[in-house]
């Protein structure tokens, strides 16, 4: 879907600063969506110093912070901080360790591509104990596992309008979903959707606000300045950072790995294909991957021996959909393309995000490529 893209006279600041107090003049419930990741910070602290101005009413907003039980200490302690700030100008801060379902990257090995954080019966595996006055149940939980956070809060916050620190530069899925928001995500709102990396750590900066630390060691670990995202220790996202905690905090990586048996294949192929990496160390490591006839590999999976293949459960449901995206992208599509088809077909794609890009990508790639035909 073509996204038209308009110009403004205010700088992202005060874009942000604007639009927040127009979602409080409607005088609804707001819900601040805090996750500790430095856009979540940044959306925070704008909303802090607006309250702090008696620019909007703290007695509409709470902060929401689903905890997700396998969370960097650095993280946990930016919370807490968080926290202690947003109560002491009377906003309510919920703090909930609640049994949703998660993805893992490393769980596919097993069929599965789910863990339940804060499961009931496991306390003892359990990375951390819940902090001191966390809502450990809900009404809209009926039992462990039954909703994952997202849907959670689809329903539970219903009642108002959800803040959330997302941004459309990080990817082509957030900018479709943002720009698809009035239609289909009614409810939700994002006052920061069009800031660059460089903004984010500007704010940062000239603010002087105090950021999880886990952002250094990725950093130096060499993830690249627009890749440092955090997430949950087995999101795709979190592989490259538990291979530095197996290094420095052996007491946590022991819990992590409690927790997750298969932990342990991070330290080994954290940076190969099997957690969504090549990097050049690793392509030097396993050369021919280049190769690779990824159409026929599609083809083998998807159509001759699908059964041969270890998918799990939650990608399998959705297998008719990435046939589909097979048969009606045949001759368009590229090595490339198929290289990320099989990719997320066996290494899982449970939210069906990698094929919703796909589709778009591949179409996109080749209108470029025949338009250069037709120029000549």
């Amino acid at each position: 879907m073509p996204v038209r893209k308009m110009e403004s006279t205010l700088n992202v600041l005060e874009a942000a600063r604007q639009r927040i107090k127009n979602v409080f003049a409607n005088g609804c419930k707001v819900y601040l969506s805090f996750s500790s990741g430095k856009d979540s910070l940044c959306m925070s602290s704008i909303t802090y110093d607006l309250i702090r101005e008696g620019a909007i009413d703290p007695k509409q907003l709470t902060v929401i912070f689903i905890d997700e039980e396998g969370l960097y200490p650095s993280m946990v302690d930016a919370a807490e901080r968080w926290r202690r700030n947003f109560q002491s100008v009377g906003v309510k801060f919920q703090w909930f360790c609640l049994p949703f379902k998660q993805v893992s990257v490393i769980d596919h090995l097993s069929s599965s591509e789910s863990w339940i954080t804060w499961e009931p019966g496991k306390e003892d595996l359990w990375i951390r104990k819940p902090p001191k006055g966390a809502i450990m149940s809900s009404p809209y939980l009926q039992y462990p596992g039954q909703l994952n956070y997202q849907t959670f809060c689809e329903r539970a916050f219903a009642d108002g309008i959800q803040m959330i620190g997302l941004r459309t530069v990080e990817s082509l899925t957030r900018l479709q979903a943002i720009s698809r928001a009035d239609m289909r995500q009614l409810g939700k709102f994002y006052p920061i959707y069009d800031w660059k990396d460089t903004d984010v750590w500007l704010y940062i900066k000239e603010r002087g606000l105090e950021f999880p630390e886990i952002y250094m060691r990725l950093y130096e670990a060499g993830v690249s300045r627009r890749q440092l995202r955090l997430c949950a220790f087995f999101g795709d996202c979190g592989t490259q950072g538990l291979r530095w905690i197996a290094e420095t905090d052996p007491d946590l990586w022991e819990r992590i790995e409690r927790r997750e048996p298969n932990a342990y294949l991070v330290l080994l192929y954290w940076d190969s294909e099997m957690f969504r990496r090549t990097t050049h160390k690793r392509r030097e490591m396993e050369s021919g991957e280049e190769d690779k006839d990824y159409c026929a590999l599609c083809k083998d999976v998807l159509f001759l021996n699908t059964d041969k293949y270890t998918i799990a459960k939650d990608t399998r449901r959705h297998l008719s959909n990435w046939r589909t995206l097979f048969l009606k992208t045949y001759g368009v599509a590229t090595n490339d393309h198929y290289k990320r088809m099989y990719e997320g077909i066996l290494y899982g794609d449970p939210k069906c995000r990698i094929l919703r890009i796909l589709w778009t990508m591949i179409y996109n790639d080749y209108n470029t490529s025949t338009k250069g035909v037709k120029a000549e």
